[in-house]
């Protein structure tokens, strides 16, 4: 046996030593690392044994070195122009920080005790650079690499190297090489810039190219029309669609690896008069689910939420349009929950965050398998727990009801414009008053908010008409903050999204207000009285601390509620 191989062994003896895998998992490894012939942390990862992030604390410990997480590391942009890309890629490494004045440098690397890495640090700054070598995941740093070395100018070359027609045009196969490798960079660019949604939207005379960022749509590029057929057609044979069928709707769907993570693409096609219009919806399959303290919650909501998933029985729903996090709030939820004592099945269209121990199905009209259908099966599989995409019509509703009401945990979501209002929205789809009360164990709806840049906001004084909005008594004070925009936040302002919530969970007073079909008011009334904080309520305090702007908030809520 080797020595990183005797190294490697040692590591998941080591997990396995601390209770982060069981026996049993460390035999699945070791025969598909076997089969595979893949490093073994390759492989516990891949199975979804360790997150990366603690293999590579687990690793740093066993070496006696420290680790670092890429995702919050702060990189000097001195210290990455010192390393050629094709250095850092080949090598895995990611130089930190960089000080002239004692000659030394700090580096992340996959492996801190590769010599021949080390040697091409010192060719590239100094025979005397001194080498500070953190440990970080090799997926970590390969999406580090991407984000500070930049990718956007590949597209650019590209774009030059088709438009300068250097390619022959002998043949058009010979031509197909930069338009695929045109489009992949495209995706991997809309993948960096934590694009949701991919827009390509032909036009007469050009095709318009935008990213869905923070909820909201924004143009990235514009290319000459001729561009559009090549790349209609690569996207469409990547997604298994008929690239002859062109005056119809086409559904697909494929994965692409970028950095070392596998995204999933679901792409869907639309005839226009100017050609076939094209949306890929971008899910990233390894995103670390959000745990429930960091929600945003304040303690009492927290405490609330924590209340209603501990019900042994009936349905918890999650309420909102779509876009708004509804199924992330969800797996949060479960996630919470998850441990082999659990039989947890879902089932999504489609499942967008696969997760250990859930049995997770898909529907799917090949297969005859609906909504319905299929939680009827699934309550056949002794389950604890159940989850269910959507409630969108009267079967899955009636289904959902009769698993909540035989003792099972019921999660779904529901679009419904607050938590309160999901009650006539159930009624409107078919389920009867008397089934709701007594099977309700709480409604959570929620809007997601673009959150202020920290580096960029500027506060102000309210005016007189935002502190009516925000219902400021006289002597509270009154300091907002408002977008300004700089290079972290590409000039938006804004960086990242958070969650505005709503919870109503449901007791005997309020299931017999559903039962009798009480008005919105009442049923208002009844919650108020039990702490309830409606959507803008919870939106105002959000803003008062800072974390977005007045008109974010009245952008995606009715502040008059």
């Amino acid at each position: 046996m080797t020595a990183p191989e005797a190294r490697r062994r040692d590591t998941a003896e080591l997990l396995r030593h601390h209770g982060l895998i069981s026996e049993d998992q460390l035999r699945i490894a070791l025969q598909e690392q076997a089969q595979s012939r893949r490093p073994l942390e390759k492989v516990l990862v891949g199975l979804g044994f360790v997150t990366e992030a603690t293999l590579r604390d687990v690793i740093g410990a066993s070496l006696g070195r420290r680790s670092v997480a890429l995702e919050h590391a702060v990189v000097s942009p001195e210290a990455v122009r010192l390393i050629p890309r094709e250095v850092a890629r080949r090598h895995r490494l990611l130089p930190l920080d960089y000080h002239a004045d004692d000659g030394c440098m700090t580096v992340a690397m996959a492996n801190p005790d590769d010599i021949v890495a080390l040697d091409k640090l010192r060719a590239a700054v100094s025979p005397d650079l001194l080498i500070h070598a953190l440990l970080a995941g090799e997926s970590e740093i390969a999406e580090a690499i991407d984000r500070h070395y930049g990718h956007e100018l590949s597209i650019d070359g590209i774009l030059q190297e088709i438009e300068a027609d250097r390619i022959a045009v002998a043949g058009a196969g010979e031509r197909e090489q930069p338009v695929v490798r045109l489009v992949d960079a495209l995706l991997t660019d809309a993948v960096k810039r934590g694009a949701s949604d991919i827009h390509f939207e032909p036009e007469a005379s050009f095709l318009r190219i935008r990213y869905r960022i923070d909820g909201m749509l924004r143009q990235i590029r514009a290319l000459h029309r001729s561009h559009w057929p090549a790349m209609a057609v690569r996207l469409k044979v990547v997604s298994a669609m008929n690239i002859a069928e062109t005056r119809a709707p086409q559904d697909g769907r494929f994965t692409l690896n970028v950095s070392g993570r596998d995204f999933d693409f679901r792409v869907a096609v639309q005839p226009t008069i100017h050609g076939e219009n094209i949306v890929l919806r971008i899910l990233d399959r390894n995103r670390s689910l959000v745990p429930l303290d960091g929600l945003g919650l304040d303690a009492e909501q927290l405490a609330q939420l924590r209340t209603m998933i501990a019900r042994p029985e009936g349905i918890l729903l999650v309420t909102g349009p779509t876009g708004s996090g509804k199924t992330t709030t969800l797996y949060s939820l479960l996630g919470h929950i998850n441990d082999e004592s659990l039989n947890i099945m879902t089932l999504e269209d489609p499942v967008e965050h696969p997760m250990p121990l859930l049995r997770q199905s898909a529907v799917a009209d090949t297969a005859k398998l609906d909504f319905a259908n299929g939680i009827r099966s699934m309550m056949r599989q002794d389950p604890d727990v159940i989850l269910v995409g959507e409630i969108r019509d009267a079967d899955t509703a009636d289904m959902a009801f009769r698993a909540a009401m035989t003792g099972h945990r019921v999660f779904s979501t529901l679009h419904s414009n607050s938590a309160l209002g999901a009650i006539p929205r159930l009624l409107d789809i078919g389920v009867r008053a008397d089934v709701m009360a007594g099977n309700m164990v709480g409604v959570i709806a929620q809007r997601l908010a673009r959150r202020l840049c920290p580096l960029c906001r500027a506060p102000h004084t309210a005016t007189a008409a935002e502190r009516r909005l925000l219902r400021l008594d006289d002597d509270e004070p009154g300091v907002l903050y408002r977008p300004v925009g700089c290079a972290a936040c590409d000039r938006v302002g804004y960086r990242g999204r958070f969650a505005i919530m709503e919870l109503v969970p449901f007791d005997e007073q309020l299931d017999d207000l559903v039962a009798r079909r009480a008005s919105a008011s009442e049923m208002r009334a009844a919650a108020a009285a039990r702490g309830w904080c409606s959507l803008s309520a919870a939106g105002r305090r959000r803003v008062l601390d800072g974390s977005t702007s007045l008109e974010e908030l009245a952008r995606i809520i009715d502040m008059g509620r």
